[in-house]
């Protein structure tokens, strides 16, 4: 059985002037199984600037409430208001419960015509100006997914297609239906790519956290070429730059090579599409804003492959001298004239 919470006469009358523009902030709350009036705000500022200073005050972190903010703005029923509906964690289940199951009565009573946002919040954060203000960005962006769970969605699209005429999901094909997307550097990253930049460290390693959407420093432990393959995880994917110091033809060179490691098939989809995507648009911001110069960009699936040998020959490779072979050439076009029909005993033949 549902209870029905009677809405006091004060109030209904209250909500009935406020909406003439008088009042900037109204509260409701329950009281004795009652809707009552609890603090009301008259305009001080304008509607932004009023805001916090009147909202935040009234939040209690132990009790639920409902709160009608006034805009400056009107439609054709008159101001513009937000509908706030706050319902703090530590607040008793039966509040909470009794709130949920009044919100559509407080707002039919009030005028939906009026309402032009509406909030849940559980924390302060969630409608505080700031909080509004995001979520007006999030009603009027094209759709709720972030980036990655966008790309993420095309991936599982595609994979179902790909699965039903059984062709195998590579990275590669994975990629190409993708645009690349854009992590952010978390600061120590930054930092290292910094020093790496002046030289001061020879060796980065990055991941990816995907829940977060960032790009985190690992670590930057000072690295031989010897040491490289024990640089490289087997079970995860890692981006990793490396100041490969080495002799070339009697110069004393000292190369950045960015290498991708992705163990194979042992990662998730969902890593192997996010390192694969993320990739360009890290090493474009590494050579824009750090200004350094990749010489070799390598992928690989194992750190057994990174000898002083492959290094030098992926930094160097040798030049090849290839003989091309002697292309006939075509006959002139429209000289060979008409095919004709040429019969003979017995046989029929196309001659030209």
């Amino acid at each position: 059985m549902f209870l029905v919470l009677v809405v006091t006469a004060e109030l209904r009358e209250f909500l009935v002037r406020a909406r003439g523009g008088a009042v900037r902030l109204i509260q409701v709350r329950i009281q004795d199984e009652q809707l009552v009036l609890g603090t009301y705000r008259e305009p001080s500022q304008s509607w932004d600037q009023d805001y916090d200073h009147f909202l935040l005050p009234l939040l209690d972190d132990q009790e639920p409430c409902y709160i009608m903010y006034r805009l400056d703005s009107q439609n054709a029923q008159g101001y513009e208001w937000i509908f706030i509906s706050w319902s703090p964690d530590q607040s008793p289940v039966r509040q909470k419960m009794l709130y949920a199951a009044t919100r559509a009565t407080v707002k039919k009573e009030f005028g939906g015509g009026h309402v032009k946002d509406e909030m849940f919040g559980t924390v302060e954060e969630d409608i505080c100006l700031q909080g509004y203000q995001r979520h007006v960005t999030s009603c009027s962006g094209p759709a709720p997914l972030t980036v990655a769970e966008q790309e993420l969605q095309r991936i599982k699209i595609t994979e179902g297609r790909v699965k039903q005429v059984k062709t195998e999901i590579t990275v590669e094909s994975m990629h190409q239906t993708m645009q690349g997307l854009s992590f952010p550097l978390q600061e120590e990253a930054k930092k290292a790519l910094q020093q790496l930049a002046q030289k001061c460290i020879n060796y980065i390693q990055l991941r990816l956290d995907t829940e977060k959407e960032t790009i985190e420093l690992v670590h930057y432990n000072p690295t031989e070429t010897r040491d490289l393959p024990c640089r490289v995880p087997t079970d995860t994917p890692r981006y990793h730059f490396f100041l490969y110091k080495h002799s070339h033809e009697g110069d004393h060179l000292e190369s950045v090579v960015f290498i991708y490691s992705m163990p194979g098939y042992s990662c998730s989809i969902k890593e192997r599409m996010l390192y694969s995507s993320c990739k360009s648009r890290l090493l474009e911001e590494v050579e824009k804003d750090y200004h350094l110069e990749v010489a070799k960009k390598l992928e690989i699936d194992n750190g057994d492959e990174l000898t002083e040998e492959f290094l030098y020959d992926e930094v160097h490779p040798k030049q090849h001298a290839f003989k091309q072979a002697f292309a006939k050439p075509r006959g002139p076009a429209g000289k060979r004239g008409n095919k004709r029909l040429i019969k003979g005993a017995g046989e029929s033949r196309l001659e030209s």
